[in-house]
């Protein structure tokens, strides 16, 4: 559904709660505790992954977890990065779902791999990396004391945006997931949708809600909108909020007003890949093997913060939780 945020962005946020403004803060953003936990998973190419193979570099990743005031076990969210690192939008996050007395636990995809960023040479890393470190990290914090293993949601941005939406995959989990456990929803934030994989219309039966912006150059919503009516076809409970003259990154507190272009910035706007049988990733024009230095990879995505379809956004994920966990405030 399309959302002219700046429209619904305040009502949306009293109906849920009387918190303080995002742009405060309050008692109840603060965890009540705080720790670093270590996530082993393996550095894989998208080939590798696709294909189950197990022989990649293992890699030592580390993971916040914050704790939110409460007391026994608590629903958590696991929050995914995307190509810039832990951005802005982390700790904003972190601290909105802390006071809706959930705990996160906000993964660190890059630092381990002795990388900062990607968002100029996305060939650093396959980008099904992070599906497989979301599944590892599952088991962590799934055997955590103070975690409901019974209320744990995914939700990523933009690179962790297409994980997020992509763990759901029942083959990928399948072949990966290893903690006995799923996610109670799927919450991509601007993913990339630019590429089909095998089977992927076959996905868990978990609520997937996608957030995106209209005028996001990086992750077009367009690409997005066919993947979410083919799973409608299959009956599966997915939504797309489309918030109307948003760009990427719309959430990230400390992004610029108005956006600004990044000309150094990868995207794949432009592209169609395929996943072919043996795990490869084709360039659908070409029907060759895809690669970054293709023509269809352009440069120059804007990115900028919108306020208002923050605010939209934050309500509505905040609603949607208190009903998925089951939330008696």
């Amino acid at each position: 559904m399309k959302v002219r945020c700046q429209g619904a962005a305040v009502i949306a946020l009293i109906a849920f709660s009387s918190s303080a403004p995002a742009t405060e803060i309050g008692v109840r953003d603060f965890a009540a505790r705080t720790e670093l936990r270590s996530i082993q998973t393996l550095t894989l190419t998208d080939r590798q992954f696709l294909t189950g193979d197990t022989s990649g570099t293992p890699t030592t990743l580390t993971g916040e977890l914050r704790i939110a005031q409460g007391t026994g076990r608590l629903p958590l969210v696991v929050l995914q990065h995307g190509s810039g690192g832990f951005a802005p939008k982390i700790e904003y996050w972190s601290r909105e779902l802390n006071a809706a007395g959930i705990s996160t636990f906000a993964l660190d995809g890059f630092t381990g791999r002795g990388l900062a960023e990607v968002n100029s040479n996305q060939a650093l890393l396959g980008r099904l990396n992070f599906i497989l470190d979301i599944y590892r990290a599952l088991e962590v914090v799934g055997q955590h004391p103070r975690v409901d293993p019974r209320r744990i949601a995914l939700m990523g941005f933009s690179r962790g945006g297409q994980a997020a939406l992509y763990a759901s995959l029942k083959r990928f989990q399948r072949m990966w997931n290893r903690s006995g456990l799923d996610f109670v929803a799927y919450l991509p934030f601007y993913p990339d949708c630019m590429t089909s994989y095998i089977d992927d219309g076959d996905v868990e039966k978990r609520p997937i809600r996608i957030f995106a912006g209209t005028s996001d150059d990086y992750n077009p919503v367009s690409a997005c909108r066919s993947y979410v009516e083919r799973l409608r076809k299959n009956g599966q409970d997915v939504e797309m909020t489309e918030c109307q003259n948003a760009s990427h990154a719309f959430d990230n507190p400390l992004g610029a007003q108005p956006s600004a272009l990044a000309p150094t910035y990868e995207s794949v706007r432009k592209c169609r890949i395929e996943e072919r049988p043996g795990g490869l990733l084709i360039n659908a024009e070409t029907s060759q093997p895809f690669s970054y230095k293709d023509d269809c990879v352009a440069h120059g995505p804007h990115l900028g913060h919108d306020p208002m379809a923050t605010e939209w956004a934050t309500g509505t994920i905040r609603t949607f939780l208190k009903d998925a966990f089951k939330l008696d405030r």
